[in-house]
């Protein structure tokens, strides 16, 4: 059998070298039309910037070694430049030289990954334009860099455009990072990248949301950005990071069927249309685990595992892909962020009914050095409690947390499930109660009718003709609070009890909503019947309406039945 790759990173790579296991004696043939294979695309922004110092890090394996250990003819510097399904034979050229010739082949892998969209803008051909996709953008924007520039653009705030927008900084250049979308981080919801965004601002990074660029222009060698808005912004250097599309030119006349979204349309064992092509990677369409709708989710771990499937049924094998729940995570300055299954916008646009919960653990023991609190976003099916979706933003133990929370979406578990996991705990990794079981503790909660929440994105609609009561102490009530909200802390609310009317809706509220749950419990079983409490405390109030408690600072970590003594110490430093 002779099987030919078309693309040799994550996807190509990864199924010449599951084929090879399988079948040692196949004559295996990658086809790259770049200069490197097999290299780490996700770690060329902290070259950059500097966090991982060495080129050749980057550099996993060369046509050579791929030679020696897995017998494979690779190729670099080979564009193939079309397909015949019929012949069962690719045209390729050899970019070096211009040579052109074909190549048989039983098997076809089609894994081009995706390309950045460079939008058709009148002056976009500025030679300070760049995009991120490889070794040799890498090469390009480092050089620059390295020239002394002062003032960077960055147009697009998803994962590349943050990650560079922090490296670009770590290089001790200023930075405008530009969004079309009202947030960073459109994956995420937008009170969930909110943290974020206050934390880049923090860290210097001036953010231009809600507009987009509309043409460029030169500056005696510099870049002018005209925004949509009207504004204009001057650069030395300016990344375009403003998406990827599915790299799919090479079959233009081909018989191989695209999908509704752009990609490549496969079945579960990555097969194609067309006979003996199979496709893998970012090029692909998937099926999203939670909607069951085809979608294009670029990442590096479902490619991973798509090159090994196809390889796998390609050497006779049952293996099947199933779908992609777009599990993913940032680093943004000190902060992590990321996020698994759907978003609350993505379960609001399909009509999937589902509830959600806001909470504020600690990354792990509070008494040992080194946490803060973390903000976690839980949505489940109003139903049954089947989780749908998680976020997680925060300092330490964010990525455990997602991890976790993906494998209980591809388990299929519930809200409580979570209640009942039994975690690895000791003090500098996490706590007794682990955020993951809080998570499920509260949510089970709301489905059973123990807590009722208001939402802060309803606000200030929500509170109208009712009591807005502040749990928190006074200090805390003086330093900030909702306007319309009056102050009974919450260990005199026992004691005010006759005072509050029975006829009105009570909203209470509290840091970051567990004072505030112990006041609903107190009220409920008192004898108020319309009670409901901040969901995720005034901590998630500040990611939708910004306050002076925001500073994108870390904060306090969370204590049970010692919030109130620790978020007065916090008071002083605005960082509660």
């Amino acid at each position: 059998m002779k099987l030919v790759i078309v693309g040799g990173v994550a996807a190509g790579m990864s199924t010449a070298a599951r084929a090879r296991r399988l079948n040692e004696q196949a004559e295996i043939l990658v086809l790259e039309r770049s200069q490197y294979v097999s290299f780490a695309n996700c770690g060329l922004p902290y070259h950059i910037g500097g966090d991982i110092k060495e080129r050749e890090q980057l550099v996993l394996q060369t046509p050579q070694t791929l030679a020696e250990t897995l017998n494979l003819d690779v190729r670099t510097g080979h564009e193939v430049m079309a397909i015949n399904s019929a012949s069962q034979t690719v045209m390729v050229r050899e970019l070096s030289t211009g040579r052109q010739y074909a190549e048989q082949y039983d098997k076809l892998v089609l894994c081009p990954g995706a390309s950045p969209i460079r939008p058709n803008l009148p002056g976009i051909a500025h030679p300070r334009i760049f995009t991120l996709r490889n070794i040799e953008d890498m090469d390009v924007i480092k050089a620059s860099i390295d020239e002394g520039i002062q003032q960077a653009i960055v147009i697009g705030g998803g994962y590349i455009g943050v990650e560079m927008s922090e490296n670009l900084r770590h290089r001790g250049v200023s930075v405008t990072l530009v969004e079309f979308a009202e947030q960073i981080m459109p994956p995420l919801d937008q009170e969930m990248a909110r943290d974020l965004q206050y934390h880049m601002e923090y860290h210097g990074v001036t953010l231009k949301l809600g507009t987009a660029a509309a043409s460029f222009a030169d500056a005696e060698g510099k870049v002018d950005v005209i925004l949509q808005d009207g504004s204009m912004l001057r650069a030395d250097l300016v990344l375009l990071a403003v998406g990827v599309r599915p790299d799919v030119a090479l079959l233009d006349g081909t018989n191989i069927q695209l999908g509704p979204r752009g990609g490549i349309q496969v079945n579960a064992h990555m097969q194609t249309s067309a006979p003996n092509i199979y496709a893998a990677g970012d090029a692909v369409e998937v099926l999203d685990n939670i909607t069951g709708e085809p979608a294009l989710i670029a990442l590096a771990g479902p490619a991973n595992r798509q090159g090994r499937i196809a390889a796998d049924h390609i050497c006779g094998r049952d293996s099947a892909y199933s779908s992609t729940q777009g599990t993913a995570i940032i680093k943004v300055f000190e902060m992590t962020g990321g996020g698994t299954g759907a978003s609350e916008k993505t379960l609001k646009r399909t009509n999937i009914p589902y509830r959600k919960i806001y909470i504020h653990p600690s990354g792990h023991a509070s008494y040992y050095p080194g946490t803060t609190s973390m903000q976690i976003k839980l949505l489940f099916a109003s139903a049954d409690g089947k989780i749908l979706g998680a976020q997680v933003v925060g300092y330490d133990g964010v990525d455990k947390r997602i991890d976790i929370f993906a494998t209980a979406i591809r388990a299929g578990m519930t809200v409580y499930d979570l209640e009942t996991l039994e975690l690895a705990y000791a003090p500098p990794y996490g706590s007794a109660k682990d955020p993951i079981n809080m998570a499920g503790f509260v949510a089970s909660n709301l489905l059973k009718g123990d807590i009722d929440f208001w939402y802060a994105e309803e606000y200030p609609a929500v509170i109208a003709n009712g009591l807005v009561i502040d749990v928190r102490s006074a200090t805390e009530y003086k330093t900030w609070h909702v306007p319309e909200a009056i102050n009974i802390p919450l260990g005199q609310l026992r004691s005010q009890l006759e005072s509050l009317p029975h006829e009105r809706p009570i909203f209470l509220y509290c840091r970051v909503g567990f004072r505030s749950y112990l006041a609903h419990r107190i009220l409920v079983q008192s004898g108020f019947n319309q009670v409901k409490t901040l969901a995720g405390g005034s901590k998630t109030f500040c990611s939708f309406h910004r306050t002076p408690l925001c500073t994108g600072r870390p904060g306090v970590p969370f204590v049970a039945h010692a919030e109130e003594k620790l978020a007065e110490q916090a008071v002083g430093s605005c960082a509660a």
